[in-house]
Formats: structure tokens, sequence, C-alpha cells
């Protein structure tokens, strides 16, 4: 492996890697707000299809480093991220149902 593909390697490793340690501060932030206000789930879906379109690239290239493997950790944070984002939304609207009464 040459010098550049290493270091194209390891910077995309700690791009995940940076994301990585961001979304559990992000998922957790939500779950105790306990409101969708201020939320973009469209955000958390073009990340989604961002992190496919990055395995699907690992696996066409068949390049399997260490990057590949913290896509999935990544992949099931946002998705857990728009299941609070949902469970907010309804909270909301339980609030509000509630507040007109």
């Amino acid at each position: 492996m040459e010098i550049m593909d290493l270091l194209a390697d390891i910077f995309e490793t700690l791009m995940i890697l940076s994301f990585g340690i961001s979304w559990p501060i992000n998922v957790l932030k939500g779950y105790r707000s306990r409101t969708a206000k201020g939320k973009s789930v469209l955000f958390d879906y073009f990340i989604l299809f961002g992190y496919f379109c990055g395995v699907a690239s690992k696996i066409i290239s068949h390049n399997y480093n260490l990057a590949f493997y913290f896509y999935f950790p990544n992949i099931i944070m946002v998705i857990t991220d728009i299941i609070i984002y949902y469970r907010n939304r309804r909270l909301d609207a339980v609030r509000l149902k509630n507040e007109m009464k």
C-alpha cells in the first residue's frame, strides 16, 4: 500500500471516528430533550444516505479498511436518532393536545 493510500485511510477513519463520537452525544441530547422542536430529521436521512454510500463505495472497491467497520455503529446511531425524533414528535403532539384541553 502506498503512503498516500495509507494516509487517506487514516484520515477517513479519523473522520468516521469523530462522527462516531458525536452521534451518541446527539442521541442523548434528543432523548433527554423530549421534543422534536429545532430538529431536522431530513438532515439525519441525508447523513444516513451518505453513510450507505460510503459503505457501498467500500464494497465496490473491496477496500475493507478500519473505517469500513466504523460506518456500522454510526449508521446505528443515526437510525436511533431518527427513532428518537419520531418519539419526540409524538410527545410534542401529546403535550399540544393536553395544552388545548
